[in-house]
């Protein structure tokens, strides 16, 4: 019996031993894939934050272009600059002027028509405030729930998917440059009132001399009504 009971005993070990072996390095590997994520999230949120400061020293002029169905129909420059309440502050500098309307029934037919476009993108444009400029808090409550994961990029650059941003089923895919700890990238993936209405945004970032992080140029696509908001910054000068 005692020869039957060190068999047994040496048995559990070996299975404890062997199940060690086999479960000690996915749980590592798990916990340090969560820990990097998170020191990624830390640090995208320390730049957002520190250029969203930076960029209140700056003036910079804005050109927005209105396209609709690939045709660009109206254009307007503005001078820009963050106000007390950290709100950017637009002046018009001039745009194009709007074509001339048809009389009659076509006319207020147009006319109808080009209202309810002008309101569906006032909501388009009340939506897109949910994501831009990325939000630190935002993207830490997507990464305690579960719904960010990193996706390889390769050398310094990484890419950060954060799911259920600010509405269920949206995403929110960020390019991060871990060696400047600049972003490089931000695209966003969402709807209006249902999943089908689809509205997306891609931003391409550059940098000031200062080193400063900017944003270059957005593309607002509200692929429903096939109306597309292009956006580019130039002239950044500080104040």
């Amino acid at each position: 019996m005692q020869r039957n009971a060190r068999q047994r005993c040496a048995q559990n070990l070996l299975l404890a031993v062997t199940l060690s072996i086999l479960v000690s390095p996915a749980h590592s590997q798990e916990t340090d894939g969560k820990t990097e994520l998170q020191q990624k999230v830390a640090a995208v949120k320390q730049s957002v934050a520190q250029n969203q400061q930076a960029l209140r020293q700056y003036t910079w002029t804005e050109k927005m272009e209105t396209i609709f169905k690939g045709e660009t129909k109206s254009s307007k420059q503005s001078q820009c600059q963050y106000g007390p309440d950290g709100k950017v502050q637009k002046t018009e500098l001039g745009s194009t002027p709007p074509p001339k309307q048809a009389r009659g029934v076509k006319g207020r037919v147009i006319e109808k028509k080009t209202d309810e476009m002008k309101d569906y993108m006032v909501r388009v444009a009340s939506l897109i405030k949910r994501y831009v400029p990325p939000e630190g808090s935002q993207m830490q409550d997507s990464y305690q729930a579960g719904k960010a994961a990193i996706q390889p990029t390769g050398g310094e650059i990484v890419t950060l998917v954060f799911g259920d941003y600010a509405k269920p089923g949206d995403s929110v895919k960020l390019t991060f440059d871990t060696a400047s700890k600049k972003i490089r990238g931000y695209e966003v993936n969402t709807y209006l009132d249902a999943p089908a209405d689809v509205v997306t945004l891609k931003v391409v970032f550059a940098n000031l001399p200062d080193g400063t992080n900017y944003v270059a140029q957005t593309l607002l696509d509200a692929t429903a009504k096939q109306i597309q908001i292009r956006t580019t910054s130039t002239g950044y000068t500080k104040l």
